[in-house]
């Protein structure tokens, strides 16, 4: 499924919005570094996952609307599912390079 612009341009503000969140979480602790950097990147994380989750159950909502008789416009139908798919793909993605990168220091030699 190729990505057009329109989703690459939402892909990047969703992913600058989520880093500008992070960073005024950041700025109440203190120093800004050491544990609030973990903080923050454990909340990103959270957040995209919830992203992703929210992106599936709204597709999910929008095929059971449709499969009960509810007025759905089949772009929107279209829309969702596609948005879930992508969504489903970049979890994959993610999930498959934290895998190879954990194999690759599991192989490193000390």
């Amino acid at each position: 499924m190729p990505i057009d612009a329109l989703s690459a341009a939402n892909a990047y503000r969703n992913q600058l919005k989520m880093m500008q969140d992070a960073g005024t979480a950041d700025t109440g602790s203190s120093g800004g570094s050491g544990a609030a950097g973990g903080t923050s990147f454990m909340k990103m994380v959270e957040n995209a996952a919830q992203d992703a989750a929210n992106t599936q159950y709204k597709a999910e909502a929008v095929q059971m609307g449709s499969l009960t008789g509810d007025k759905v416009d089949l772009t929107d139908l279209t829309t969702a599912v596609a948005n879930a798919e992508l969504s489903l793909q970049t979890v994959v993605a993610i999930r498959d390079r934290v895998i190879n990168a954990y194999n690759d220091i599991i192989k490193m030699s000390i």
